[in-house]
């Protein structure tokens, strides 16, 4: 997992200067988030996105590279990193010197993004602004999924159903397993009283964008009900977190919520901006819930929260969105019994959880059914973002349960000729 990260600090194989454009899905930062590496870089061209997309990435980014600034501060204070000294994969200032090249698209108002090349960004569900590429080019249609949102998803439309194509780039991340058919709300409500009772905290570690305002939709829902403690104390923790769930309200269009129901699931919780604010609430032996960035625990305020809670027997850190392998989250989930965080380990002792039919990503089946909707098979399909036994699953289905000719999961460098009609 650490050859991984140290991708991220390795020079592209092609030369940044002769990308003439690129094609942004959506926010999230396992997206976007090599953007201002390249254009520090030397990148100089467009970046495609729709409204939301930029958005929600002029705030990401900037707050992204100004985690990283303070985690380098803080290795190179305390001394826990191997690296001297060590530095940010990019800056704050780096983050903002993207936000010029942005050019914003609707969806599926057709655009150029190269001579001879025509692109539609279609609804891919999943978060706000999220999309899906469709590309003509050379006579050849292709479809780069992105990530594929649920169907039912309580806050997000569905994905628009798939139009004919001759080339499939689709993701995988859950493409071996099902979400399950759970009330995500009621067994949310059992973690928090089963906590709260014991003298807890609930240490929710969320991405900024789409799940905390899920969590923030389910916590409204329960309190309206009265299936938690209406006085019970919710605490968003993560500047980035804030600021998406006020842009959340001003995209009325891109989601299910009335402007009465977006204010008062943005109103459910106590927003904390300051680290000041932040560190107080571990000093707070009261039962409460905090929801903080980053989702897979791999940085940000959380990691205090952590530090603080996972000692607690009777606190409960609850994950609600996909681990990655390699990260702290996954750790937990597996079991770890300790954790390093800022160069200590810490013992785990509260209780670990995790709510996966929470996700925004589509689940096995809900991938198939969509792929079922193809007029007709596409020619060649690649299958990508997925941890290995995913990707292979989901490309055995599509073969043998679908029946589709020509489908792979690629190697990572691996160069594809698609040819043209």
């Amino acid at each position: 997992w650490k050859n991984l990260r140290l991708r991220n600090w390795r020079p592209l194989p092609v030369d940044v200067r002769d990308i003439g454009a690129v094609l942004l899905t959506h926010a999230h930062l396992d997206h976007s988030g090599y953007l201002p590496r390249l254009v520090r870089d030397g990148f100089a061209g467009p970046i495609h996105a729709t409204p939301g997309t930029i958005a929600l990435a002029e705030i990401l980014l900037p707050d992204s590279g100004h985690l990283q600034e303070k985690d380098a501060e803080l290795a190179n204070r305390a001394g826990f990193s191997r690296h001297h000294p060590a530095l940010p994969l990019y800056t704050a200032a780096d983050a903002r010197r993207v936000i010029p090249h942005f050019v914003g698209h609707e969806f599926e108002r057709p655009f150029a993004p190269a001579p001879g090349a025509r692109a539609r960004f279609r609804r891919a569900g999943h978060i706000l602004g999220a999309a899906m590429i469709a590309l003509e080019i050379a006579g050849r249609r292709l479809l780069f999924t992105g990530d594929v949102g649920r169907p039912a998803d309580p806050l997000m439309p569905p994905p628009a159903p798939p139009e004919e194509t001759d080339i499939l780039v689709i993701e995988s991340t859950y493409g071996d397993r099902l979400h399950g058919d759970a009330d995500p709300q009621a067994i949310l409500a059992e973690h928090i009283l089963r906590t709260i009772h014991a003298g807890g905290t609930v240490i929710a570690p969320a991405f900024a964008v789409g799940r905390a305002q899920l969590l923030l939709y389910y916590l409204h829902r329960l309190k309206a009900e009265g299936a938690i403690p209406t006085d019970l104390p919710v605490y968003l923790d993560s500047p980035m977190a804030i600021d998406a769930s006020h842009l959340f309200c001003s995209f009325r269009k891109e989601h299910r919520l009335s402007e009465r129901e977006c204010r008062a699931v943005c109103a459910v919780a106590t927003y904390l901006r300051d680290w000041e604010a932040s560190a107080a609430l571990d000093a707070d032996p009261r039962p409460k819930i905090i929801i903080s960035a980053a989702g897979m625990a791999t940085g940000g305020r959380v990691l205090h929260h952590l530090k603080a809670y996972l000692p607690d027997h009777r606190s409960l850190v609850l994950f609600t969105g996909f681990q990655a392998g390699g990260t702290r989250g996954r750790k937990l989930l597996d079991g770890a019994r300790e954790i390093k965080i800022h160069g200590h380990m810490i013992p785990v002792r509260a209780r670990i959880a995790a709510l996966d039919m929470l996700s925004a990503h589509a689940d096995r089946g809900e991938l198939l059914r969509w792929c079922r909707a193809f007029p007709r098979p596409p020619g060649r399909c690649f299958v990508v973002h997925g941890e290995p036994a995913a990707a292979d699953a989901l490309r055995h289905a599509l073969e043998h349960e679908l029946g589709w000719p020509d489908v792979q999961v690629p190697l990572y460098g691996e160069v594809a000729e698609l040819g043209g009609r």
